[in-house]
């Protein structure tokens, strides 16, 4: 397999490349900040994406930027044919628009979290919700201090989840000052702290107990390693919207 890695001087765009090497798959490296080489691919400039898509025809191209390079991107996959994993987050509705749009050409799949665990757990928080309606909920996630977006794109996936089970709730950020706790309200509390990959917890708490639901990720290859196994599955499908969890095997059967 042919993939095109974006952003691949970032943390997640060496970790893709890595995973992609170990599996064997060629890898085009491009960058908007800066040039190179590295683990033996030479990082092209962003401005050459759309010609180097034209020249060398990747099976996918897998994309952890921010949200408007990633538009770009994901616009110019469209224009050339080739399908896009992407894993950035933090989009606005407009930049959602625009991602949409693409998929009328191309298969493009977008995810917040490219960890199977996170469908595990995001199976065991909706049958949790649906089975303790009156408990009280509070969803705390922790990143890395380089991470931009509060809460995640995981921890907003997790609270959709939520709502669609339970019904839309009021979301509080953090508590501050006299701020009693109101019925129905989810707490939300994202901490950013040295290099921590990426950890997520949902409380339920009521009738004096409390059940806690967590997943934690060791390293960044996680994700990486997910978003390898999406761009090999998504390759050769037809133009749409798709997301991680079609790839897990119950999604297929």
């Amino acid at each position: 397999m042919k993939v095109a890695v974006t952003g691949a001087t970032g943390r997640m765009g060496r970790e893709v490349i890595d995973a992609a090497r170990e599996a064997g798959h060629e890898v085009i490296g491009v960058s908007h900040s800066s040039t190179g080489e590295y683990a033996g691919v030479a990082i092209e400039p962003a401005e050459e994406f759309a010609t180097l898509l034209e020249e060398r025809e990747p099976d996918a191209t897998i994309d952890f930027t921010l949200p408007d390079p990633s538009v770009s991107y994901v616009t110019d996959c469209a224009a050339a044919g080739v399908p896009a994993v992407v894993g950035t987050t933090g989009f606005s509705e407009e930049h959602y628009e625009e991602l949409c749009e693409a998929s009328k050409a191309i298969p493009v799949l977008q995810a917040a979290n490219f960890a199977r665990g996170v469908q595990g757990l995001l199976s065991a928080v909706r049958e949790a919700v649906a089975a303790l309606p009156e408990y009280d909920v509070e969803l705390t996630e922790t990143h890395h201090n380089g991470k931009r977006d509060a809460p995640s794109g995981t921890a907003n996936r997790v609270l959709d989840t939520i709502d669609e089970t339970r019904g839309e709730s009021p979301r509080v950020h953090g508590r501050e000052g006299d701020a009693p706790r109101e019925e129905g309200e989810i707490g939300v509390h994202a901490r950013r702290a040295g290099d921590i990959s990426g950890e997520h917890e949902v409380l339920l708490a009521g009738n004096h107990e409390e059940l806690r639901l967590t997943h934690r990720a060791g390293s960044r290859g996680v994700f990486a390693a997910g978003a390898l196994d999406a761009a090999e599955w998504l390759a050769g499908r037809s133009p749409g919207w798709y997301d991680f969890s079609d790839t897990l095997p119950d999604s297929q059967s």
